[in-house]
């Protein structure tokens, strides 16, 4: 992209094999990133039945070092940081000093006084200009590696076996949110392994130059297990139906992490003063007061499907919004995520519904996630 086309999205270091490979482009968070290769149900089934390769690379990665490089990040964001072990993740929040939510983030620590922290692409310039900002006073460098880095994940039962084919690192020794440097396909990689589909899975960071080589050694690699590239689209079902939350969606800076249910990554007992302290003291004694709007599952009984931001109604009453919602290839039912009103949070709760275009359909609540892999 040249530097003055600053409105074409911008393009990962895959983007000739996505076109190779017939990939339908979408603009997602100003890149163009590929929604799906043929039929997005069919990409989900694989994710969950056997693997999927997907490009991850608009994700954004921003380098934090230095002697204070725990200590200003304690500071910035609500969790402990400090006491991540190296080579371990944890996922954490940066809230404003209001406590609204800024991003959902993981940070990697890859060395005792080097982090990596992972934002949403749609965040990623909210959050270096926020740690920048935060990094004021410490003896820390926050470093922009966006373009360092381009991001393959591996997701489903069968991709261990398939990155075993493919490196010699410890697979069986990488924990659930962890990270360990090593080798794949013959290109030097930080191996993660936290998931955002509900499967077993890993991801790849490796340098921009050499991310076309690990996807062909992947999917080489892969071929008899029956992994097959995978697109946003069905990113999102695979995360809707492992009940996670989406910033934008059940994440916003109109939210705390308590009003998200999420109140537990926010660690009041860590040493200092953090952004958004006071705010978020409140907001929990809010929270255990009146409980606010809780996120829950709800089942379609019908065939339509429910969208962002459709109403949800018992009795004629409006009790909550929902945040996400679409067809689930697993469950073979319309899906959606909600924030309702406590009352009707509970599973198995009543005469619920959800306004589409004026007709209330009929919907079970059940509790997150909608699906669970089998250990």
């Amino acid at each position: 992209m040249s530097s003055t086309d600053s409105t074409a999205p911008r393009r990962t270091a895959l983007d000739a094999v996505h076109r190779s490979l017939g990939a339908t482009m979408t603009d997602f968070a100003g890149w163009d990133m590929p929604l799906r290769y043929g039929s997005e149900r069919d990409e989900h089934l694989a994710v969950r039945t056997r693997a999927g390769l997907f490009d991850l690379s608009h994700m954004g990665e921003i380098t934090v070092t230095g002697p204070e490089a725990a200590a200003l990040l304690n500071y910035a964001l609500v969790g402990d940081l400090a006491s991540v072990g190296v080579g371990r993740a944890r996922y954490t929040m940066i809230c404003r000093a209001d406590g609204g939510i800024l991003d959902d983030l993981i940070v990697y620590r890859l060395a005792e006084s080097e982090y990596m922290v992972v934002a949403n692409a749609s965040n990623a310039q909210v959050v270096l200009d926020a740690l920048t900002e935060r990094a004021a006073g410490f003896d820390a460098e926050v470093r922009d590696d966006r373009d360092a880095y381009a991001l393959l994940a591996v997701q489903g039962p069968e991709s261990p076996g398939i990155l075993k084919a493919v490196t010699d690192a410890d697979l069986d020794g990488l924990k659930y949110y962890a990270g360990l440097p090593g080798t794949v396909a013959g290109v030097p990689a930080l191996i993660a392994r936290t998931g955002y589909t509900g499967e077993d899975g890993f991801e790849l960071f490796v340098k921009p130059e050499h991310a076309a080589q690990l996807w062909q050694a992947l999917l080489e690699a892969g071929a008899a297990a029956g992994l097959v590239p995978c697109g946003l689209s069905c990113r999102d079902t695979l995360r809707l139906e492992a009940g996670m939350p989406l910033y934008g969606h059940e994440l916003t800076t109109e939210l705390t992490p308590f009003d998200a249910g999420l109140g537990r990554v926010v660690k009041f007992g860590k040493e200092g003063d953090f952004v958004g302290r006071e705010a978020l003291t409140k907001a929990a004694e809010r929270a255990e007061a009146e409980p606010p709007r809780v996120l829950v599952g709800l089942i379609a009984e019908g065939r339509r499907v429910p969208r962002a931001g459709y109403t949800v109604v018992a009795d004629g009453t409006v009790i909550g919004e929902v945040t996400s919602g679409a067809p689930s290839p697993t469950l073979g039912k319309p899906l959606a995520i909600a924030y309702v009103d406590a009352a009707h949070a509970a599973p198995g709760a009543t005469g619920v519904g959800v306004d589409i275009r004026g007709s209330h359909e009929p919907y079970e609540v059940v509790a997150l996630p909608f699906y669970k892999r089998a250990k």
